[in-house]
Formats: structure tokens, sequence, C-alpha cells
């Protein structure tokens, strides 16, 4: 009797698998290539900008002859920075004394406007009469040219000192005034409610409700109002005089000394551009989700 043959079993090939790349190397590379680019963003853009800024100042000064060249102001600015705080006479004292000076009228008459203007925005934004009783003067007075006031200042103080910081009150409280408002006004009516049917107080209404949610709109308000005093506080220290930064350019004008001009003009920006930043850093410290938790 035949054996029963047992059927031939195949032996395994073995197919050779593709191994996929580490997807942490993979994700690592691209984060790598991220990083340089934000910082190819962030500091070459930004050198660029620059340097295309010197060269057009070059050209221009092979233009004209009597415009300092970018390394002629650069020495001025070193020289000039070395003693910026030196007092030799009443109009005699460095950049450092006159930015201060300017600094202490913005900070005098941004805060009057402060303590005025967002008050009167929570009382327009809350009291539907109040608003339209004052609307259309603010609508009248805001479009007003900040130097259209130094004269209403000087003849009602008597001095340039106060006429100054008149001019940076009545100019920087619009922009408080009118975003405060716009905030209360945009507080949900759902809040409202709930706080009509707990009985809330009006004091517990504004520091509970209305002040977190319209602080956004308050800070935005706050850093238009900031740029505005320091662009009004250049253009009347050029007219009332004494220390300032804006009685300094137009003192070295009367000297025809430009590259001392020009060193100012970048001063204002960057003290300008601290102020913006400063307030940009307070608006995301107090963010609305932050005030409201």
């Amino acid at each position: 009797m035949n054996a029963m043959l047992k059927p031939e079993t195949a032996l395994p090939v073995e197919v050779p698998v593709r191994r996929p790349r580490p997807a942490l190397k993979v994700n690592s590379v691209a984060r790598a290539r991220e990083q340089v680019s934000a910082a190819a963003v962030k500091v070459i853009a930004p050198l660029l900008g620059a340097a295309l800024l010197v060269l057009v100042w070059q050209i221009i000064t092979i233009k004209n002859s009597n415009f300092p060249t970018p390394l002629a102001t650069w020495h001025e600015a070193v020289t000039l920075f070395l003693d910026p705080f030196y007092r030799n006479s009443p109009n005699d004292q460095g950049i450092g004394w006159n930015i201060l000076a300017s600094l202490q009228r913005v900070a005098v008459g941004f805060g009057l406007a402060a303590l005025v203007g967002i008050p009167l925005g929570f009382l327009i934004g809350r009291v539907p009469f109040v608003g339209s009783m004052v609307g259309p003067m603010i609508s009248l007075l805001k479009p007003v040219s900040p130097l259209a006031w130094l004269p209403i200042g000087l003849l009602v103080f008597k001095s340039a000192n106060p006429a100054a910081i008149w001019s940076i009150f009545i100019c920087s409280i619009w922009p408080m005034i009118i975003n405060t408002a716009v905030g209360v006004q945009r507080v949900p009516q759902d809040y409202m409610n709930v706080a009509r049917v707990l009985n809330l107080s009006e004091w517990k209404v504004l520091t509970k409700i209305l002040l977190p949610s319209a602080l956004p709109y308050i800070l935005t308000g706050v850093r238009l109002s900031i740029g505005t005093a320091w662009l009004v506080i250049v253009a009347a220290e050029m007219l009332t005089g004494g220390v300032g930064i804006g009685f300094w350019v137009w003192d070295e004008w009367n000297n025809l000394n430009v590259p001392h001009i020009i060193i100012a003009i970048v001063a204002i920006g960057v003290v300008g551009l601290l102020l913006e930043q400063a307030l940009v850093a307070l608006a995301r410290a107090f963010s609305y989700e932050q005030v409201a938790n």
C-alpha cells in the first residue's frame, strides 16, 4: 500500500519592508526651518530696511551737500549722547533734560485726560441721554487741530507750560472718551439682564461687568491718546519755547545744526515707540479672558 504523500508546503519568502522615517526627526527639521524663518523675519528684514534707509539717505547727501551724511550724523550722535544731561544755562541743556521735560508735560496732560475722559466715557455709554447730549460736541471738537487749542491755553493760563499741558489734555481726551463709551455700549445684554435679575447695585455693575468687558476698548483708547499726546507736545514746544524736545529741535534749526535735528527726530521716534510698546504690554497683561476670570 502506497504511503500517503504529504502536501508540499511553500517556504516563507521575506518581503523587504520599507521603514518610514522617524516622525520625530521630520518634526524637528520642520521646527528648525520655522525658527530660522522667524529669525530671518525678525532680525534680517529690519536690518535690510535700515540699510535701505541709510542708502537713500546717502544718495540724498550726494545731491544736496548741505544735508549731513549718515556717518557725520552718527559721530554727532555719539558726541551728543556721551553727555546728554549737561546744563550750561536755562536755554542750553542736554538732549536728555529736554526729553524728560517733554515727558513730564505729557504725563501731566495725559493723566488729566485719563481722569476726565474715562469716567466721562462710562457715563456716555451707560446713559443714552448723556450720550445724545455730548455726542455732537465731541464730533465738533475732535477734528480741531492741536495747535488751534494753544492760543486758548495761552489766553487762559498766561504761561507757556500750562498752555502746552492744556493742548495735550484737550487733544488726547477724545480717543479715551470715544473708545470707553463704545466698550460700555458693546457689553452683552445678557450680562446686564443677569445684573438686573440679581438686583446688583450700580457700583457692582460698574466694577464686575462694565469695567472688565470694556477694558480692552479703554486700553485701545489709551494707546491712541499717548501717541497723540507725544505728537502734540513736540509741536506745542516749538511755539511756546522753554526746555523740551520740540523747542530743542527749533533751536537747533535756528543754529542751522541739521545733524542735531535728525538726531532729535530719531530720539522722538524711539521714545514714542517705547511708550507704545509699554501700553501694548499693558493691554496684553489685562486681556479680556484674564479680567473676566
